[in-house]
C-alpha cells in the first residue's frame, strides 16, 4: 500500500509543477522527489527487504553525490556545470536533492532493466548470469539518461543549474552531459545489480507428488525455465512511475513549456525502452505458459 500511497503523491505534486511558479515551484520539486524516492525505496523494501532497500539507496545516491562533486569540480563526465541555490542545502557543492534524485530514479531503472534481463534472448541456456547483469546495467543506464534528455532542459529553464561547456548540443544542453550519464548511470544501475538480494524461504521437503512434478520438468528443455539469478519480481511501481516520468514528460513539453524538441528527444529515447521491456515480459510469459502446460502434460503421463 505505501508504494503506491507514495506514488499518488509524486504523480499528485508533478501535475502541480507547472501550475506553480518561483519559490513555489523550487519547493514542489523538492517535494517530489521526496515522493518519488519514497515510493522507490518502499516498493524495493517490500520486495527484498528494508536492509537491501537501504543499502541500494545509500549506494544510488553516494555513486550520484559522488559523479556530481568530481563533475562540478573538473567538468567531467558531464561537461562544467554550476548549481544556484533554489534547490536548497548543499553537501560538497552539490544540492542534497540531486543525490537524492539519482536514488529515485536509479531503483526503477535497476528493476527496468532486469524486466529485460529476465529474457531467455540473453541467456537461452540459464547459465550466463553475466550477460544478464551486462543487459540489467546497459538498460538502466540507458533508462537514465533517456530521463536527463527531459530533466536538464527543465531544471535550466528554471535556473537550478547552468551550463559553461561549449560544443554539440541537444536542446541547450551539451552532449558530453548525455555521454557521462550513460557512463555514470550504467556504472551505478551495474553496482545495484550486484548487490546480493537476501535469500527466499527456504524450501519445504517435497511430497511424492511434488517430487514427480520436479521429475517432470527435470525432462522439459532448459530454455523454458526462468533465469534463477534474476526472478521475477512484481515490479509494477516501478514501471507505473517510469511510465508516468516518460509520458507525463512528453504532456508537459508540448502542452506547458513550449518544448517540442525535449518531448521528441526524451519520448524517443525512453518510450522504445518501456515498450521493449513490456514486450519482452509478455512474450515470455507466453512462453512461460506454454512450457508449464507441457510440464503439466508430461507429468500427468509418467502418474
Amino acid at each position: 500500500m505505501l508504494p503506491w500511497l507514495a506514488t499518488a503523491v509524486a504523480v499528485t505534486l508533478q501535475i502541480a509543477y507547472p501550475l506553480t511558479s518561483g519559490d513555489g515551484r523550487a519547493a514542489v520539486t523538492v517535494l517530489s522527489v521526496l515522493a518519488f524516492l519514497a515510493a522507490a525505496v518502499s516498493h524495493a523494501a517490500a520486495v527484498h527487504g528494508p536492509a537491501w532497500a537501504a543499502g541500494a539507496t545509500a549506494l544510488a545516491a553516494g555513486t550520484g553525490l559522488l559523479a556530481e562533486s568530481v563533475g562540478l569540480r573538473t567538468g567531467w563526465p558531464f561537461g562544467h556545470y554550476a548549481y544556484g541555490s533554489a534547490l536548497g542545502p548543499d553537501l560538497a557543492g552539490v544540492p542534497v536533492v540531486v543525490p537524492l534524485a539519482w536514488a529515485m530514479m536509479g531503483l526503477p531503472a535497476l528493476m527496468l532493466g532486469r524486466r529485460c534481463a529476465r529474457s531467455p534472448a540473453w541467456a537461452p541456456s540459464g547459465r550466463a548470469p553475466a550477460a544478464r547483469w551486462a543487459v540489467t546495467a546497459l538498460v538502466g543506464g540507458a533508462a537514465l539518461t533517456a530521463w536527463d534528455l527531459f530533466l536538464d532542459p527543465q531544471m535550466v529553464a528554471e535556473g537550478y543549474w547552468t551550463w559553461s561547456a561549449g560544443g554539440p548540443a541537444l536542446n541547450g544542453i551539451p552532449l558530453s552531459n548525455a555521454a557521462g550519464w550513460l557512463l555514470v548511470g550504467t556504472l551505478l544501475t551495474g553496482a545495484l545489480a550486484a548487490l546480493p538480494i537476501p535469500s527466499a524461504t527456504p524450501t519445504p521437503t517435497p511430497t511424492p507428488s511434488a517430487t514427480a512434478t520436479a521429475t517432470a520438468t527435470a525432462t522439459a528443455p532448459l530454455t523454458d525455465v526462468a533465469p534463477t539469478d534474476v526472478a521475477p519480481t512484481d515490479d509494477r511501481v516501478p514501471m507505473a512511475l517510469l511510465c508516468w516520468t516518460c509520458a507525463s514528460s512528453v504532456l508537459a513539453n508540448l502542452a506547458f513549456f513550449g518544448r517540442p524538441g525535449v518531448a521528441l528527444a526524451g519520448g524517443a529515447a525512453m518510450g522504445p525502452l518501456l515498450g521493449l521491456a513490456v514486450l519482452l515480459s509478455r512474450r515470455d510469459a507466453a512462453r512461460g505458459w506454454a512450457g508449464t502446460a507441457r510440464k503439466r502434460g508430461l507429468a500427468r503421463s509418467q502418474v
